[in-house]
């Protein structure tokens, strides 16, 4: 206890001091946020050496002498695996890092010069910063605070489109059956709820995002537990409310409801509670090509997702105290990844489209005054840009290695610069293929504006 206690009071006085930043970084099922930390970590340790951090002042200007890992504050979170990760991309074939599941967290001690420099101020300075790691899919779990079972039980199954539906058709045809007034068998409800959590992998591994709960797609040290075994009843869309409030405590609607209950106040509370509140600044890592890649009805899902996931964080500005007692995330930025998949010019492109996937959430941003950026990145750059000449025209292409070892030379295609219109999907196609990293030369890892991302989120505490 003493322990914890001394420790909050050295993060107090630090972050105070502008000496201590904890950067949260998330996204969606795979949109890179185990290659965009490894990167971050990679570059910040090569500043000044191999690292090209042109779009850093602090780098450019030489003013960045590196970062090196120190122990983190908080020994009860897993340890952000960059040695792993490091490993993997170093192989023989180099592949990408195994993706995290669940929280974690590593600190970092950057040393730099500052800008300013006079009898009060030291020749060189330190800033902790600490990172953050955690699932995208676990902050989609925020709007379940605003239901009760039977209101959420409804809800998921109205939302679901006609794709979603049929992922569902197995798991459905099993849960209709059930009559939420019989009485609860233990076992035929875990593999109902078996039925259904398997229904929302199937779904994400077909592209959708948009998926509750969080914590059934990476349920880590809950796998197993009563906890997880719930799961919308298909009987309830035209129940009798009144009638289901006087069902007895052991029929199977008021067994789920209690799961669900259990669910929302001790697993998605304790989760902001005790992680969101320590953040000062957010990254979100979106997978804008993917969502183009499977079509419009996915496309959709990644929408709503994202509206889903920026309503979760508590944006504003912060003054001292609130620096100190009660800090908010008071800089965001939101970065479309896997930009060396689509060859330069089409990059613009890329960031203007996830703009106009989160125009609302992003307008609400800026009415509040909270400094946001969005921009399109590769943290670890995987392809190189080329040209193709036919018939005296040259053509802007990509040179890189498949999944399965082919090398090819292609143009993946067109980014539209805003959503896609009715009928856009029947008109053009994607072919976004999906590369193995490239091998490294020693040094720091190739990136597309990686820096450009730093500088935003770090960039004015190195000043």
């Amino acid at each position: 206890m003493r322990q914890s206690l001394t420790r909050e009071l050295t993060n107090l006085i630090e972050r105070g001091r502008d000496r201590q930043l904890r950067l949260a970084v998330t996204g969606l099922s795979r949109s890179g946020k185990t290659a965009f930390l490894t990167s971050l970590v990679n570059q910040l340790r090569h500043a000044g050496l191999e690292a090209r951090l042109d779009l850093m002042p602090a780098a450019r200007e030489g003013r960045l002498l590196g970062a090196r890992r120190v122990s983190q504050p908080d020994l009860g979170v897993p340890r952000f695996p960059y040695d792993q990760a490091m490993a993997a991309l170093d192989a023989e074939p180099p592949r990408w890092p195994e993706p995290t599941r669940g929280i974690s967290e590593l600190r970092l001690s950057i040393r730099y010069r500052p800008a300013r420099r006079g009898l009060l101020r030291a020749d060189t300075a330190e800033l902790n910063l600490d990172l953050f790691d955690y699932p995208g899919e676990w902050l989609l779990d925020l709007p379940l605070l605003g239901h009760d079972y039977l209101s959420w039980s409804r809800a998921m199954l109205a939302g679901a489109g006609q794709q979603r539906r049929a992922l569902l058709a197995e798991w459905e045809r099993v849960a209709a059956r059930l009559n939420p007034a019989a009485e609860a068998n233990e076992a035929e409800l875990a593999e109902v709820a078996a039925l259904y959590a398997h229904s929302l992998q199937a779904a994400r591994e077909a592209g959708f995002a948009n998926l509750q709960p969080g914590r059934f797609l990476l349920p880590g040290d809950l796998e197993g537990a009563p906890v997880l075994q719930f799961f919308p009843l298909p009987a309830l869309a035209n129940a009798d409310d009144s009638a289901l409030s006087k069902l007895s405590p052991e029929s199977i609607y008021a067994t789920l409801a209690a799961r669900f209950h259990h669910y929302q106040q001790h697993i998605v509370k304790p989760f902001y509670r005790d992680h969101f509140r320590r953040f000062d600044r957010q990254i979100v890592l979106v997978d804008v090509l993917g969502a183009l890649n499977a079509g419009p009805e996915r496309f959709e899902d990644l929408s709503q997702a994202l509206a889903t996931l920026m309503q979760s964080f508590d944006y504003g500005k912060r003054s001292l105290l609130s620096r100190l007692f009660s800090p908010r995330i008071d800089r965001l930025a939101i970065a479309a990844t896997k930009a060396d998949h689509v060859t330069p010019e089409q990059h613009a492109n890329l960031t203007a489209l996830l703009e106009a996937l989160l125009a609302e959430p992003l307008q609400d941003l800026r009415y509040a005054n909270v400094p946001v950026k969005a921009l399109s990145l590769a943290a670890i750059r995987a392809t190189e840009a080329h040209e193709v000449s036919h018939k005296n025209e040259r053509s802007p292409a990509l040179r890189g290695t498949t999944l399965a070892g082919e090398e090819v030379l292609v143009f993946p295609g067109e980014v539209p610069a805003k959503l896609p219109e009715a009928g856009f999907w029947a008109r053009q196609g994607f072919d976004f293929r999906a590369f193995r990293p490239a091998p490294r030369e020693g040094g720091a890892l190739p990136h597309i504006r990686l820096d450009a991302a730093l500088d935003w989120l770090i960039g004015d505490k190195l000043q």
